[in-house]
């Protein structure tokens, strides 16, 4: 079992010491604790860019993950004209009706020719780079994911030695919610490889919010539904795109994503 290292609450902008008491053995579930899994799983990467991996925790530190994330200070995220915006919740909600309209027009207007997004999101590593991580099981879960035994066991999976950290942002995509086409390359970044770990423990493809690969004509060669508990690992440069969130969606979307890295900011 994947157990978090608990420490005494403390307000948002104090800083998250190392309590870490982290396992790789117990991070993970029995089959990525097994070395020929790790094997097959590297094969599969290696030979098409991408891998689906179920049953990422167990069952415990999966839901327990996921109610961490539901009680995120969450900021509605999307592309202006010349910059990227994040807007607190209370903002968004001060809007008046018209503006709230006006505001989704432009953002839809550029998704339609252009790069754009639209979801909620807690910025993970820009807050614990910044020293203002609350402490807590989302803390905790950062510090074990940049352990020393965690990136070596993403090296095993992944046959890449270079990586050396992993950015995080958990995200929520609430009905039309949306992440159009790109392929995540910035050389100033260093990626390697993007990963999202799934959060919600009831979904259907119906609902949306499927991470589609994309082929050099546009169209769609492959699709993941956000299944509960699964890790998605894709190699960096590679066409892909979130689905729009559909009206009808049960709940929200919830995940864990970013990038292993080669180097730390």
């Amino acid at each position: 079992m994947l157990h978090f290292a608990h420490v005494p609450s403390n307000p948002a902008n104090a800083r998250v010491q190392s309590t870490s008491t982290f396992d790789t053995d117990a991070f993970l579930a029995a089959p990525l604790n097994d070395t020929r899994v790790v094997a097959q799983v590297c094969a599969l990467l290696a030979r098409g860019g991408r891998v689906h991996i179920p049953e990422l925790f167990t069952s415990p530190a999966a839901k327990e993950l996921s109610e961490a994330c539901r009680a995120l200070d969450w900021k509605l995220v999307f592309r202006g004209a010349r910059t990227n915006y994040d807007f607190a919740e209370k903002d968004v909600s001060a809007l008046e009706v018209g503006q709230k309209a006006a505001l989704l027009d432009a953002i839809n207007a550029q998704a339609t020719t252009g790069f754009q997004y639209l979801y909620d999101s807690y910025r993970i590593s820009d807050f614990a780079e910044e020293g203002n991580l609350a402490a807590g099981p989302i803390a905790s879960f950062f510090e074990a994911l940049n352990s020393e035994p965690m990136l070596a066991r993403l090296r095993a999976i992944t046959g890449d030695d270079r990586i050396a950290y992993l950015d995080a942002q958990a995200t929520r995509f609430r009905p039309g919610h949306f992440l159009t086409a790109h392929d995540d390359h910035q050389p100033d970044k260093h990626r390697l490889y993007a990963y999202v770990i799934n959060l919600t423990p009831v979904w259907r493809a119906d609902y949306g919010g499927l991470l589609m690969f994309l082929g050099e004509d546009g169209h769609v060669t492959e699709a993941y539904t956000p299944r509960w508990n699964a890790l998605n690992i894709l190699k960096v440069p590679q066409p892909h795109a979130v689905s729009v969130v559909a009206p009808f969606a049960h709940g929200a979307r919830y995940s864990i994503t970013g990038w292993m890295r080669s180097r730390k900011p």
